[in-house]
């Protein structure tokens, strides 16, 4: 059985998801962020850097793991699945989740933070992440153009890229223009192991528009924790 630790965010759908589509067993824990349990001792002793997604694998001797990326590779050697065998197709998997973590991540990310929780209006940083992001979004389009998924077959790749592609709109940036990203979020939303991941902990669809009374009080409470 595998314990799950976390909270409705990208990175912690990137757990969420791959738990389901691995069909592994897991029991969920809500880490209120809020209310900064990710600094409590009991989850610094799983994840020393106090951030979500953690897991520990109680069939391994209560082994953690933290850090999104590091738990997707975990659990596909685990299973010996959404993850090839040889040296090639394992490289290209892992090129794209890489590319994730090191760009569309952070990029994102930065763009959520000055975009909609800063309650300064900073232009030039705004302008800055949207754009890096946008860049991103367009890398990842003119690969789809010519492959039906980022790495070969369906992937951890796929799943780490997707779980922030498709919270594109929070970021303020739109993806009208590429067809080819829009086809690919599309596929992997119609996924039912998708589908159940993103509601892990809790269902946060009402929110994806970025407007209305629900979204500015989820911005406002987001502030609160980037400013910690």
């Amino acid at each position: 059985m595998i314990d799950l630790y976390t909270a409705s965010t990208p990175n912690g759908w990137k757990a969420s998801v791959t738990l389901e589509e691995l069909g592994l067993p897991y029991n969920v824990h809500a880490i209120a962020l809020q209310k900064n349990e990710q600094k409590e001792p009991a989850f610094l002793k799983i994840n020393p850097n106090g951030r979500i997604p953690a897991i520990v694998d109680r069939d391994e001797g209560d082994f953690a793991v933290f850090e999104s990326g590091a738990i997707m590779l975990y659990l596909a050697e685990k299973t010996g699945r959404l993850m090839p065998a040889d040296a090639k197709g394992r490289s290209r998997v892992v090129q794209w989740l890489m590319f994730q973590m090191g760009g569309v991540g952070p990029m994102m990310g930065q763009a959520n933070v000055f975009f909609r929780y800063f309650p300064e209006k900073i232009q030039p940083a705004i302008d800055r992440y949207q754009n890096e992001s946008k860049r991103l979004f367009t890398v990842l389009d003119g690969h789809l153009a010519d492959n039906e998924y980022l790495a070969g077959d369906y992937s951890i790749a796929d799943i780490a890229n997707w779980c922030w592609v498709r919270t594109h709109k929070w970021s303020g940036v739109e993806i009208d223009d590429l067809p080819h990203l829009q086809r690919w979020l599309d596929a992997i939303a119609a996924r039912p192991a998708a589908q159940k991941g993103i509601a892990v902990p809790v269902d946060l669809a009402a929110l994806q528009k970025g407007d209305g009374e629900e979204a500015k009080k989820f911005a406002e409470e987001a502030r609160k924790m980037v400013q910690r």
